[in-house]
């Protein structure tokens, strides 16, 4: 029963709409009034009664004029009001109105389309209708300029960031001397810690935000319709693209990505520089993936039944924000090339090339994806040619001065961090950077040769770099006058970039066997150490030339022997506690070495000529040290720390 009623009910309803319909019809043809009296009465029913608002449903059957000049009147009032009040038609707020207004254009236009030039009694209304659409398209044409500008939805570039910060990859390193001018090597804090290079951030793949109120799209839809069919179509792409353009210029001002010309860029000093670039990587993932992304959604929703309108309107609105990104990658691309601004070109070259695919796909403008191939061209060239300055920075740099205490040297601390950060762009580099076979003669070690050429293309410059790395620290070796401190220095270089290589990606892009092979170098150090440090010491320990047996030697000799040996080790000492071996593995198979080639034979010599020197006068005058307080006295070596002398003299008084 209720579901009979409830039909009952609705068409009872349709039944009553159409009494109140034809009574209205029937008043109005009764008091045989004006036509123009007639419009204002139909409009002053429409606001009694709902049921009454749409004029077509008064006019259909009426004369076609009549229809005409009803429906030109509710445009030329609208226009009117519009002029009078300056302001917009408050589409929003008046969704009934903009029905009507709608609804008058539609009939304009239905009835011009039955017009014919040739026919004298349509001439007139075909002149009327142009002047009724070409004011009510410029009403249209305001209103959704005023549509979009009302209800563009600002970027909120803290959910952006926050969305960014959970999928980002940063990077850190245990030493920040990378920032440092290549040129001047400056001292570095070996203990210091931080993040000196973070990695472009990613997107995730679900970023997305509305650009525009979702519920204006069925309004501006709307317009778009009448305009497309009153042929202002231009006007309307005019519109639209002015306003989004707007719109997008701002989120890359939101995003830290103004504009700047190509002097600017290169007159900017690098620590600006370098933010400007890490915004820059940002503002270009965020622009393709998230809103051309969305703006090209936008197109297709508004524009949905023309489609060369939706793609002129998107490469327009597109084109702006996008060559303005484009400009700042090339003017980094052309300045001047350092090796700190190699990083964060290679972060802007693999963020072009992440978005590329998505833009050539979106983007159906040939010049935008000719200016952004060059752009990204340009970048790689611009990576490789830092790179190659790089090397050529290493190779060249000659300071003069030594390390104190024979410590690592910044030129050493600073490429093996540089190339500890360049591992993590080996996709990248192995694409720009060629083979370099002509080069490979220059290697430090010839047998390096056979394992290079199987190489990837970074595999084969790192291992040319470090080989000139080595040949450049083999010449500051030099500038030390103790062949002992020599050792140590190349000790400490090579064992430091060991280090670096072996605990980190440099291992899969170096091998093991470059790994062994320094190790060796290492050994191979420390052997010459020991004896140019230490051949002297034990020359005074040997049996030779004291005139006999532990029985019969002579006291002489063995005082003699004893006194130069402690003298001897008393300046080893003095001068290697000062000496510097910061790696405390290194530090400490150093010492067991000296250990093991030193403490024995005193021991030895000790035992067998101990008596020998006690049966006389002042025996603890030469035989001042246990093997035990050698051995202790060892454990001071290499802390660069020379006042630990007065340890020794104290024992030795």
């Amino acid at each position: 029963m209720a579901t009979s009623g409830g039909s009952s009910g609705a068409a009872g309803g349709g039944h009553g709409d159409d009494r109140v319909l034809a009574t209205a019809q029937q008043i109005l043809k009764s008091l045989n009034t004006p036509k123009e009296v007639r419009d204002d009465m139909l409009l002053i029913f429409s606001s009694f009664d709902n049921r009454l608002s749409n004029i077509t449903d008064l006019v259909k059957d009426g004369d076609p004029e009549d229809r005409f000049q009803s429906a030109e009147q509710i445009i030329q009032r609208w226009d009117s009001d519009a002029r009078a009040s300056r302001r917009t038609l408050a589409w929003e707020d008046s969704p009934d109105e903009a029905a009507q207004y709608l609804s008058a254009i539609d009939e304009i236009l239905r009835l011009y389309e039955n017009l014919s030039v040739e026919d004298d009694k349509d001439r007139g209304l075909i002149e009327r209708a142009d002047s009724a659409i070409q004011l009510a398209m410029s009403l249209l044409e305001d209103e959704f300029r005023h549509i979009l500008i009302r209800n563009t939805v600002p970027l909120d570039a803290e959910r952006l960031h926050g969305s960014i910060r959970r999928v980002s990859l940063s990077f850190a390193a245990n030493e920040g001397e990378i920032d440092d001018e290549l040129d001047s090597f400056g001292e570095v804090d070996n203990d210091s810690s931080g993040c000196f290079h973070e990695r472009g951030l990613s997107l995730g793949d679900d970023l997305c935000v509305d650009l525009i109120n979702p519920d204006a799209v069925t309004e501006l839809r709307e317009i778009v319709e009448r305009m497309i069919r009153s042929g202002y179509e231009r006007e309307c792409v005019q519109a639209y693209t002015s306003v989004r353009r707007e719109a997008l210029d701002e989120c890359l001002v939101i995003l830290g990505a103004e504009k700047l010309s190509i002097e600017e860029v290169q007159k900017m000093g690098w620590p600006d520089l370098n933010e400007t670039m890490k915004k820059w990587i940002q503002a270009v993932k965020i622009t393709v993936r998230v809103l051309l992304s969305g703006e090209k959604k936008l197109c297709d929703q508004i524009f949905d039944e023309a489609d060369w309108i939706k793609e002129a309107c998107f490469n327009d609105t597109a084109k702006g924000c996008l060559i303005q990104l484009l400009n700042f990658g090339e003017a980094v691309a052309i300045g001047v090339r350092s090796s700190e601004k190699l990083f964060r070109i290679l972060d802007m070259y693999d963020a072009l090339v992440g978005v590329m695919d998505d833009l050539q796909a979106m983007i159906s403008d040939d010049f935008v994806c000719i200016e952004a191939k060059g752009v990204l061209d340009a970048l790689g060239e611009a990576a490789k040619g830092t790179f190659e300055e790089f090397e050529k920075a290493v190779g060249n740099e000659t300071s003069r001065r030594p390390m104190q205490g024979g410590e690592i040297h910044p030129l050493t601390r600073y490429v093996m961090n540089y190339i500890k950060l360049l591992a993590d762009y080996s996709t990248t580099l192995n694409l720009l950077l060629g083979s370099i076979e002509d080069e490979l003669q220059n290697l430090q070690h010839k047998d390096d040769k056979l394992q290079i050429e199987s190489m990837p293309p970074i595999s084969q410059r790192l291992m040319l770099l470090l080989s000139c790395l080595e040949s450049n620290l083999e010449e500051k070796s030099k500038l030390y006058e103790d062949p002992g401190m020599q050792y140590v220095f190349l000790m400490n270089n090579i064992w430091y970039m060991v280090q670096k290589v072996k605990d980190s990606e440099l291992a899969k892009l170096l091998g093991d066997h470059w790994v062994r092979k320094r190790r060796g170098q290492v050994r191979q150090y420390a052997r010459s150490y020991l004896r140019t440090s230490w051949a002297k010491a034990l020359s005074f320990l040997k049996d030779e030339g004291i005139g006999g047996s532990s029985s019969n030697a002579s006291r002489v000799a063995l005082k003699e022997r004893f006194k130069n040996f402690n003298a001897c080790f008393e300046d080893i000492y003095r001068i290697q506690t000062a000496w510097k071996v910061p790696d405390t593995q290194l530090q400490d198979e150093l010492r067991i070495s000296i250990s093991e080639m030193v403490i024995p034979a005193y021991r030895s010599f000790l035992g067998r000529f101990r008596n020998r020197l006690e049966s006389g006068r002042d025996s603890g005058k030469y035989i001042k040290y246990t093997p035990e307080d050698l051995e202790n006295y060892v454990s001071d070596l290499f802390v660069g720390v020379p006042n630990v002398l007065h340890h020794l003299r104290r024992k030795s008084s």
